[in-house]
């Protein structure tokens, strides 16, 4: 007897939630919440990054929302997706539908009177005490609408007279057929066979291999876009995987992933993942043609980035390319380079204060691990760097240089703290501190 299923409606990967300004890594829902309650349960379990991506996979997600024995949506960051397919789902079956979000999303109107199950997500993790309780909080929701048919749709609760649809065994028939044609030979596996969890894996062993292969990592991402051309991590991430891949040239390189991140619009965006991207490929346009609409661009972005999250990132970002112009302006206008110069130390004591917080464990958060804590403390290290203090600059990269990441990722801070140092070399307070020059003999 095959099992039962459950369609998980949700994003995946990382998401801003735009009401709280967090990121929240929605995999790490699935993975330590979600999946495992709905197997406790016995049920199949089933994401649409898990379906083979054969044909219009459009046609097996309405199948999966009219079919699934349960759907559980989990609307946190108020992902549209996620809230239309949920409104399908009420739409077409009244009954076994588990709704949940993450407990901080402000909840719309229209779904203030649905039964909505709430966890707290710390943003790059789930709490190990927090998944225990939520999976057996979910498990015993999902036997329970599996055993006892009750009403979980607004739809059937104020329509009350609504019947359900039932496809007919023509339009089933029909399906199935749009499916079968659809559906490439058995002879002829390729890459629209797989699954985009499937595609998304590969991507992330390319780009942690040592050294990274960007090249691979470019070519599956731009196969997942294909098949999610609207999710922005995914664009995200082709982008950062483009220009690291300096192919054809590092200008081209760069120049297309400019192109793949105005798709997401960061001139109106307040993604900080966006804005940080298009600011870092700004600045290195800028550093390969000295091209000053490049840096304007890339000091815009990274502002922008930094005030609407105050995140370390575009901080420490900022501050460098303030620098930057600091150095361009020090001899023209003078004036104008100090004040870059001040703004870059301030905006620098800023962020080594939200790294330093971040650093700690904050209950129920734990001390962060892996890639957030080594980008933390290589921030740590550039903002001291920064400020002068070289010696609390080179432990705090030691420190950071210890946790096992892609060679990629250690690259980046020790190549910026070569040319933080050079610019700071030359500093436009110089200018200030210089004797004034003897009145001439023309002015006696």
């Amino acid at each position: 007897m095959a099992k039962k299923t459950c369609f998980v409606v949700m994003g995946y990967g990382k998401k801003m939630d735009y009401q709280t300004s967090r990121t929240l890594d929605l995999n790490a829902s699935y993975e330590n919440i979600i999946k495992p309650a709905v197997e406790a349960a016995d049920y199949e379990c089933i994401r649409s990054d898990e379906i083979p991506q054969a044909g219009n996979i459009n046609v097996k997600m309405y199948e999966q929302l009219l079919n699934a024995d349960v759907v559980v949506a989990d609307v946190s960051t108020y992902n549209v997706n996620a809230f239309y397919e949920l409104g399908v789902r009420h739409a077409l079956r009244p009954y076994t539908t588990i709704t949940i979000a993450e407990d901080k999303l402000v909840f719309p109107f229209d779904i203030g009177q649905i039964a909505i199950i709430q966890y707290h997500h710390l943003g790059e993790d789930i709490g190990a005490s927090e998944s225990r309780r939520m999976i057996g909080v979910l498990k015993n929701a999902i036997e329970k609408v599996g055993a006892k048919a009750e009403c979980d749709s607004p739809v059937y609760t104020f329509l009350s007279n609504l019947k359900p649809p039932v496809m007919a065994k023509e339009a089933m028939h029909q399906a199935a057929q749009v499916v079968a044609e659809q559906a490439p030979s058995p002879a002829a596996p390729g890459p629209d066979q797989t699954t985009v969890r499937a595609l998304m894996d590969q991507v992330d062993a390319a780009m942690k291999k040592k050294p990274s292969d960007f090249l691979t990592a470019k070519t599956l991402l731009s196969v997942v876009r294909g098949m999610m051309p609207n999710d922005s991590y995914v664009v995200q991430k082709l982008a950062l995987a483009t220009y690291k891949s300096k192919i054809p040239t590092t200008v081209d390189a760069l120049k297309d992933a400019e192109q793949i991140l105005l798709t997401l619009s960061p001139e109106s965006s307040t993604d900080t993942e966006t804005l940080g991207l298009y600011g870092s490929v700004q600045k290195r346009l800028w550093e390969e043609t000295k091209d000053p609409v490049h840096m304007d661009k890339a000091i815009w972005a990274l502002e922008k980035g930094f005030y609407v999250k105050n995140d370390y990132y575009n901080g420490i970002n900022l501050a460098y390319m303030l620098n930057v112009r600091a150095d361009m302006n020090r001899d023209t206008v003078p004036a104008e380079a100090i004040t870059d110069f001040i703004v870059a130390e301030r905006t620098r004591r800023k962020v080594l204060s939200i790294a330093e917080a971040a650093l700690k464990p904050q209950a129920p958060a734990p001390a962060p691990t892996g890639d957030t804590e080594f980008w933390i403390k290589a921030t740590i290290a550039e903002a001291y760097a920064g400020l002068g203090d070289d010696a609390k600059a080179d432990e705090s990269l030691q420190d950071a240089k210890k946790i096992p990441v892609a060679d990629w990722m250690i690259d980046s801070p020790v190549e910026q703290l070569k040319k933080l140092r050079a610019l700071l070399a030359k500093s436009p307070l110089d200018l200030i501190k210089q004797p004034p020059k003897a009145p001439s003999a023309e002015a006696d």
